[in-house]
């Protein structure tokens, strides 16, 4: 007889129920929802010379007058009396993405990404870069944005200014 005894409810079927709802958001989210949540995990950095084709005047600004666009320099004349973490410390704002997918790892293996480019405020480039899609890409940037590397403690230590629009476009 148990082969013919049907679950007329009972916590089986919410289970069961639960189970199936929660599996069909998953696969909603991983396969069918575009944007930010799509492909999380292939979001990688380009450098700012792929965006060169596409944004000439804007890049031409940043590489002329951003002193972001030669931030690695600075690295470079302090990292022999730098310990590997002051490094890392340093990696953080004066080069793209580091310790993100895609970003920065070395001056080796990621020459493109040595400087603190057009990626570091607008974020990861790689599907923009493809598509031309703007909705890819970060296009305002926020105050919030800047103080991640822009914070009072560093002004003061290190004596800069940081400008407004200091992306210089």
């Amino acid at each position: 007889m148990r082969g013919n005894r049907q679950n007329k409810g009972g916590t089986g079927g919410l289970i069961r129920g639960f189970a199936i709802a929660v599996l069909a958001t998953v696969t909603a989210v991983t396969f069918c929802i575009p944007g930010p949540l799509h492909g999380a995990g292939a979001e990688t950095y380009v450098g700012s010379a792929t965006c060169q084709p596409c944004h000439v005047q804007e890049f031409s600004n940043y590489a002329k007058y951003s002193r972001k666009s030669h931030s690695y320099q600075s690295v470079q004349r302090m990292e022999k009396g730098l310990s590997n973490e002051e490094l890392r410390e340093c990696y953080a704002c004066h080069t793209t993405g580091y310790g993100r997918p895609g970003g920065f790892v070395s001056i080796e293996k990621t020459p493109g990404l040595r400087d603190a480019g057009c990626e570091v405020c607008h974020g990861p480039g790689k599907e923009h870069s493809e598509t031309q899609d703007p909705k890819l890409i970060q296009r305002k940037v926020t105050v919030e944005t800047c103080q991640n590397c822009h914070i009072e403690e560093r002004v003061q230590k290190f004596r800069y200014r940081p400008l407004l629009h200091g992306g210089a476009h």
